[in-house]
């Protein structure tokens, strides 16, 4: 080995942002919560700018992040990303996302159907920021959100 290479030159590419992107999606599919969340940084931030009264508008922390996406799966049901279209900026670690989540309520077995823009960056292969633009009208005032979905 020249003395210039070191053992971290060897290791694989980290992935773009998309591949990560759907990777994370895949694993939500899969209900993998603990490996959604191995896929952030340590000192990731989601942020929720249309989040309504009484939600959460921003998380700091992988351990914020895994609390709020814990018991997911026994709330939403999601069966598919249809519509996914990812653009890339002008930032190379940055993308911006569009996409539907199709699948079921869990409480009350009705369809969900929600439309999601995400900007996401990602440094050194973690998810760093996560700005999630879903549908606040899905969600009235006092509403369980697991009782409501909306396109």
């Amino acid at each position: 080995m020249p003395a210039s290479t070191s053992p971290a030159d060897l290791s694989p590419a980290a992935p773009s942002p998309a591949d990560l992107y759907r990777h994370s999606l895949r694993l939500l599919l899969d209900k993998d919560i603990p490996a959604w969340v191995a896929l952030w940084a340590e000192d990731g931030v989601m942020e929720f700018p249309f989040a309504p009264d009484g939600w959460p508008r921003r998380l700091e922390g992988r351990e914020a992040v895994a609390d709020y996406m814990r018991d997911y799966p026994d709330h939403i049901d999601l069966h598919d990303f249809p519509d996914l279209q990812i653009h890339e900026t002008t930032d190379p670690r940055t993308i911006v996302v569009e996409m539907r989540g199709v699948g079921r309520v869990v409480a009350n077995d009705a369809p969900f159907d929600m439309t999601y823009i995400a900007v996401v960056t990602v440094e050194d292969g973690r998810i760093a920021s996560y700005r999630d633009y879903w549908n606040p009208l899905a969600v009235q005032p006092g509403a369980d959100f697991t009782a409501r979905s909306t396109r």
